[in-house]
């Protein structure tokens, strides 16, 4: 090895020595701030990020939104467009424009869960005397004078009353709990519909499905207890009708799948296949009168039928015109605007059923059916 070549060697150059130097300060500078020039532009980046995330997931106005969540050109702020899925489920504690929307149908749902442990605690299948003191004592306050024990006696079991003791006799309730499932489910469904329904058009595609499916499950289920328990002792109409109620909640959910009848110009068309398949429950209910016009039971029930078909027509009525918004455009966005309403009617509609449910209930497990 010559001797310029061992100088190259033992000495580099001035450039490389620089760089060296450079290299190292920046070793030095990392390892002083324990890295904190790579962490300063990681945090800058994250930083960014989050902007860019916040922007995204602020609340937009009509004219903002993507095409399939064009539905209501009354309602003008406040609304959710393409979040992902953590900001969507967070956003139940905040406030825009379905809020309401998600909590009324959210706080249904727990109602009506309520209900049917309740009912499935305290209104037996077969009842003894002695339960049915009880019984009657434990829930006279929430459904007073459900039961009365000399009436109860009077619908024995042939050849179980021995002066002491008797089997009532057992009246099936899966239509009743049938009715609540359905009202459940109905309200579930609309929940994580208008809570996730923000996420893509694939997702709300899929859940306003659910939605529909919902609503004809109600609507067909609340039909179970006054059919089955009006037309329990005539088991050819029983089937008749709730063969007839049952087909046509199948044939509107198969409608609700197809992808138009879920589009906004569809809104009124959806209505009237909703609001034909309950007003379908005028036949049996006054058939029922027919039958049973000497059963004051028969017209208490009738009542509260009346009663909730009102109460449901009512809601299909203002969901179909967008009343009140289409009046003002915009007061109503936050709360107040017509699916609210619906939904606050839905769930009252769905309550005063329940009552008449028990009323049905009332009547077959006193009366049961003729002794042929």
């Amino acid at each position: 090895m010559g001797a310029e070549e061992l100088y190259e060697v033992e000495f580099p150059p001035e450039s490389i020595i620089r760089r060296r130097n450079n290299v190292e300060s920046l070793k030095d500078l990392n390892g002083r701030d324990s890295y904190g020039g790579e962490r300063t532009f990681n945090k800058s980046m994250s930083s960014r990020s989050e902007k860019a995330t916040e922007l995204l997931n602020q609340l937009v106005e009509f004219s903002a939104l993507p095409e399939y969540l064009q539905d209501n050109s009354f309602i003008l702020r406040h609304y959710r467009a393409d979040w992902p899925l953590k900001h969507s489920l967070l956003s139940i504690f905040s406030m825009h424009n379905e809020t309401f929307n998600i909590w009324s149908h959210l706080i249904g749902f727990l109602l009506f869960l309520g209900l049917t442990i309740y009912t499935a605690m305290h209104i037996p299948t077969i009842v003894e005397p002695s339960t049915l003191h009880k019984w009657q004592h434990e829930i006279n306050d929430v459904m007073p004078s459900y039961l009365q024990l000399n009436e109860a006696l009077s619908s024995c079991v042939p050849g179980t009353f021995d002066g002491i003791h008797c089997v009532q006799k057992p009246i099936t309730r899966w239509p009743f709990f049938a009715f609540l499932g359905g009202a459940m489910f109905c309200m579930f469904a609309s929940t994580m519909c208008h809570l996730l329904g923000c996420r893509s058009a694939k997702t709300f595609y899929l859940l306003m499905r659910l939605d529909y499916a919902g609503i004809a499950t109600l609507i067909a289920t609340s039909f179970f207890p006054p059919v089955y328990y009006s037309f329990m002792c005539n088991p050819a109409l029983c089937k008749m009708y709730l063969g007839m109620i049952t087909t046509m909640g199948v044939c509107s959910l198969l409608a609700s799948m197809i992808p138009v009848f879920q589009t906004a110009e569809y809104r009124q068309v959806r209505a009237a296949v909703f609001c034909t398949m309950g007003l379908s429950g005028i036949v049996p209910c006054l058939h029922k009168i027919f039958l049973y016009h000497y059963e004051p039971l028969a017209y208490q029930a009738f009542n509260m039928e009346i009663f909730m078909g009102g109460i449901y027509a009512l809601s299909a009525l203002i969901y179909a015109t967008r009343i009140p918004e289409r009046w003002t455009p915009g007061t109503f966005d936050i709360i107040g605007n017509s699916h609210q309403l619906f939904h606050v009617l839905v769930v009252a509609g769905a309550y005063v059923h329940y009552h008449g449910g028990l009323v049905y209930l009332k009547w077959r497990d006193v009366q049961g059916c003729p002794v042929s």
